[in-house]
């Protein structure tokens, strides 16, 4: 395995990260402690939730990700083997069973952050992260941004206010945004220098082979600021794997079993996915295993984060970070996305 220091943090994560959005959903917790005890002994050493997983989210399965990840560090008692980053979620109808009025306010991170502890059975989480703007934002694929003054949310300071409250009381260490914009990051990293606040660490954004939006603005903020990617989706929900090309539906994948998870379908990311694929073929290569090399070769990303259902995927994708793509394969990928750029924002 390798290894980054993030910076401006003492943070020194495995370059793969253990996503967990399938625990409690797609994976019982015994597979889930499967796939967290073959993480660790490959040497991952970095492990990500939120309070909204299992996704797709609902009541019936309300936060049993952290759950099950908690009841594994109890009996494993290993809480100090790893980097663990949860999030606090944003205002939206799907979440209105966590809490009412969700916001980026003293409430509601307050009672995210006792709540996320207590499930994951641990006195701190080292990355406490904001899963989308609390504001009217593009996230999640959206596009076209439309002002309104009127859907602002918790102004920055007061949410970075409370961040703060909670690094001084040690439940958090450091602070990092996800699904976030150019302008968002901006905003909260002025509030930090000329308030004494938290500084952002890291991004947690999509980026992947069919979603490279990050490098149109949000990328010279991260070199020129020093604040890691931790890309989540590098394989646009299984998509790049080739499994769903030419109709293809496997039994129990994601696609079949949620239709609506459809982001990274669109009919020029379909194109753009064959055509990746068969350039893994031609040199040889693993297609997913291209498509995360790919992702984590990028400069600005300290941690690429992968999820799996089996022990046998997860295999798959933690192999990922050792493979070196050649120029020649860097090349045909910048041809192809040349020709079908961002087909899956």
């Amino acid at each position: 395995m390798q290894y980054r220091t993030l910076t401006n943090t003492d943070l020194k994560v495995s370059r793969i990260c253990l996503g967990t959005m399938t625990f409690g959903q797609q994976n019982t917790q015994q597979e889930a402690f499967a796939q967290l005890d073959y993480a660790l002994a490959q040497g991952v050493n970095f492990i990500d939730t939120a309070e909204l997983y299992p996704v797709p989210t609902s009541a019936a399965t309300r936060c049993l990700t952290e759950e099950y990840i908690g009841n594994w560090i109890e009996q494993r008692g290993n809480r100090d083997k790893f980097i663990l980053a949860t999030k606090v979620c944003g205002p939206a109808p799907m979440v209105e069973y966590l809490r009412p009025n969700i916001a980026h306010d003293e409430h509601n991170i307050r009672t995210a952050i006792e709540d996320s502890l207590t499930r994951l059975k641990t006195d701190y989480i080292d990355l406490y992260q904001l899963h989308w703007p609390d504001r009217q934002s593009n996230f999640f694929g959206q596009l076209g941004y439309e002002h309104d003054s009127d859907k602002d949310g918790t102004p920055l300071f007061e949410t970075l206010t409370v961040l703060k409250a909670l690094v001084d009381e040690g439940k958090i260490r450091y602070v990092g945004v996800s699904n976030e914009s150019p302008w968002g990051v901006m905003s909260f990293l002025q509030l930090a220098k000329e308030f004494g606040l938290p500084r952002i660490a890291t991004v947690q954004n999509a980026y992947s082979l069919l979603n490279r939006t990050t490098e149109i603005g949000l990328a010279e903020v991260l070199y020129r600021e020093g604040i890691d990617l931790l890309p989540y989706s590098p394989l646009g929900f299984g998509v790049l794997t080739g499994k769903y090309l030419k109709g293809g539906l496997p039994d129990n994948s994601r696609l079949k079993l949620f239709p609506s998870y459809n982001r990274y379908q669109t009919p020029n990311g379909m194109i753009a996915t064959e055509q990746y694929v068969d350039l893994a073929r031609r040199f040889e290569l693993d297609p997913a295993q291209l498509a995360i090399a790919f992702v984590a070769s990028r400069p600005f990303v300290g941690s690429t984060i992968i999820g799996a259902t089996s022990v046998a995927q997860l295999s798959t994708c933690i192999d990922a970070i050792d493979v070196d793509l050649s120029a020649e394969v860097i090349q045909e990928i910048a041809n192809i996305h040349n020709a079908c750029h961002n087909p899956c924002p």
